[in-house]
């Protein structure tokens, strides 16, 4: 049920053409298609975009705050996932370092999980209310070097099923493996993603 098949779909300018690419990732119960059509209102014009579809509309069953153990495998065929989507952008002649990311909710904890278990100097990571994934984060999968990659990660307050702590937590493990993390928290906001955030991202990650 939660094996994840090398599914996505593509959108933006061929990869042949494009000078950056953009991994996104959709939330619990939500596809491929609508997280790509984020690139109505993100600055994506240049981008090659690449979205994968989780098997059963969700990438690992249980809270991103439960045990790592109960998540799985879903969890790591996951993140074999994107790291195939990540291979294929890199073979298409996209160096790492003009490769972004961006994920919500559930997309967003894959996105921070994905990349910071694989850290090197990325183009951009965006995570729409999101933390690393655990019940305890193991330090122990987080060592590289994020080479001043710029993040960032937001969250409401109080968010349903994103406690602010987790990603404070996250903040300071990213920022120890030399990210430059802006942290955003929207007191009252709902699990949604805000046009606020949509023009910070724009305006900082994305510019």
């Amino acid at each position: 049920m939660y094996t994840h098949s090398k599914q996505f779909i593509t959108s933006g300018l061929p990869i042949q053409q494009a000078k950056k690419a953009i991994v996104m990732l959709h939330g619990r119960g939500g596809t491929a298609a609508d997280i790509i059509s984020l690139q109505r209102v993100l600055k994506l014009d240049d981008f090659a975009i690449y979205a994968p579809q989780a098997t059963n509309n969700s990438w690992y069953p249980y809270s991103f705050m439960a045990p790592v153990q109960q998540n799985q495998p879903a969890l790591d065929s996951a993140l074999a996932l994107v790291g195939d989507v990540v291979s294929e952008i890199e073979n298409g002649g996209i160096p790492a370092d003009q490769i972004y990311f961006a994920g919500f909710s559930q997309g967003a904890c894959l996105t921070l999980e994905y990349t910071s278990r694989n850290a090197r100097r990325y183009g951009g990571i965006i995570a729409f209310t999101g933390g690393l994934v655990g019940q305890e984060l193991d330090i122990r999968n987080y060592d590289g070097d994020f080479k001043q990659t710029p993040v960032f990660i937001s969250t409401g307050n109080p968010d349903p099923h994103v406690p602010v702590s987790r990603v404070q937590e996250s903040v300071t493990i990213l920022e120890d493996m030399n990210a430059t993390v802006n942290p955003v928290i929207y007191p009252g906001r709902q699990h949604t993603i805000s046009g606020e955030e949509i023009q910070l991202v724009n305006n900082t990650i994305l510019k």
